[in-house]
């Protein structure tokens, strides 16, 4: 029986795939060309002394690529809802008809294209680095194992295994990031 633990694989395996999810999610929130309900779940709303995401006050539809609708179930707040979008800075102009709120999605321009493309080389940046903390976590794991007893052979199986995961993480992310800019750069 040995004195040291292996490393938590599954563990590190969770983290890395919350960067991506993380990723993805802030990818969502990336106006593109196209309507998307994600574009509005940053926009809070006060709504009865909280503040609230609009998916709460009501419903975001997608009836066409460059129009979303938000019906607003409480006539009451139509208009803190409209304001919440004017200063979300997402650069919507809200149309007010009745409790439905029209959000027509303008044509991006190309130096607002090249803007939005370098916002998402952050944020993938910024899940690359968070994938490489996860991987230096495991291989501290690795080390205090070894200092504990661990074989060479047995250092060398983890951190290869480790590796390929930080390796596959780091290729999705790319990939998932080419994705994105292509999209933005659509006209």
């Amino acid at each position: 029986m040995s004195d040291y633990e292996d490393p938590d694989i599954d563990d590190l395996k969770r983290r890395m795939d919350g960067a991506m999810t993380a990723l993805r999610h802030e990818f969502a929130s990336l106006r593109t060309g196209r309507a998307s309900a994600s574009m509005l779940e940053p926009v809070m709303v006060e709504a009865y002394g909280q503040m609230t995401p609009l998916n709460q006050v009501g419903t975001v539809n997608v009836p066409e690529p460059r129009m979303i609708t938000l019906n607003v179930w409480d006539k009451s707040l139509v208009g803190k809802v409209e304001k919440a979008i004017r200063d979300s800075g997402l650069g919507i102009n809200p149309v007010v008809d009745g409790t439905i709120i029209r959000l027509p999605i303008p044509e991006l321009n190309e130096e607002r294209r090249k803007e939005l493309t370098k916002v998402a080389a952050q944020y993938a940046e910024n899940a690359r680095v968070a994938v490489r903390n996860v991987r230096r976590d495991g291989m501290d794991q690795i080390k205090k194992a070894r200092a504990d007893g661990m074989g060479e052979d047995e250092e060398k199986v983890w951190t290869d295994e480790i590796q390929t995961m930080t390796d596959e993480h780091i290729a999705a992310i790319d990939a998932a990031l080419k994705a994105k800019q292509a999209e933005i750069m659509q006209v």
